[in-house]
């Protein structure tokens, strides 16, 4: 038989008071692992808080992006309205110019008209006729640019401008009255028949023919109605001059 004896009663009865509460604590500690519906709740926990963290850390990274892009956005709306207010000044000066251009193509398309037309009638008058009056009998021509155009590009508008004239004249732009007088009714009916000939002239028509005494003579004093015709390209040839400066 073997007899202990204890030679240090204080520190064997603090470490008999401590020594089951550690143990307690630990045995409680594997009690709570061990039940595994508080396991599975920690864990839930545990991968909430991962998932919202990483879900905040994705939308700070899109937030950035977005705000970025934002900027870019700005920046290029800024720069993009400068060019279009550029671009819209553009037209507007280009539309003014070829509405200038189109009253001066008018202006220029009918400036020879009365040049042929007296042309045409200084060559076609006969023998033994003469004219007493010349004049015009229809209003002024509206000048092209005042109508309105369904075509919107520059080419078709240039090529538009110049149909449209000759179209305008071709359906009677300009309207002419001749009176004059003849002694032979067969150099009338000639007069007629060359004016209607020329490329210049077109639907000559007797208004008027009466006989009449003109220093003791017996003539016959005419009238005789017509309209300005564009003739067909190709039948008119042009030619460019200088006129020297003094």
């Amino acid at each position: 038989m073997i007899i202990e004896v204890n030679l240090l009663p204080g520190r064997q009865a603090a470490r008999r008071g401590t020594s089951p509460t550690v143990g307690a604590l630990v045995e409680r500690a594997k009690l709570a692992v061990r039940d595994r519906y508080l396991a599975a709740a920690v864990v839930m926990l545990v991968g909430s808080a991962g998932g919202i963290g990483g879900a905040h850390v994705l939308q700070l990274r899109d937030a950035e992006q977005l705000a970025e892009r934002e900027t870019a956005a700005v920046g290029d709306s800024t720069r993009f309205h400068s060019v279009i207010k550029d671009r819209k000044q553009a037209l507007a000066e280009r539309d003014s110019v070829e509405k200038q251009l189109a009253i001066i193509a008018a202006i220029d398309s009918n400036r020879y008209v009365w040049a042929h037309v007296l042309d045409e009638v200084s060559q076609s008058l006969p023998a033994y006729t003469w004219l007493t009056n010349v004049k015009q009998t229809s209003g002024a021509p509206r000048p092209a640019a005042a109508r309105k155009s369904t075509d919107t590009t520059a080419a078709g508008k240039a090529a538009a401008k110049a149909d449209s004239i000759a179209a305008d004249s071709a359906k009677g732009g300009l309207k002419f009255r001749i009176v004059g007088q003849t002694v032979d009714i067969q150099a009338l009916t000639t007069f007629m028949r060359d004016l209607e000939a020329s490329p210049f002239v077109q639907r000559v028509q007797l208004a008027k023919s009466e006989a009449v005494v003109v220093d003791g003579r017996d003539v016959t004093e005419f009238t005789l109605d017509g309209e300005y015709e564009t003739p067909m390209r190709g039948l008119v040839r042009t030619r460019a001059t200088t006129v020297p400066l003094r």
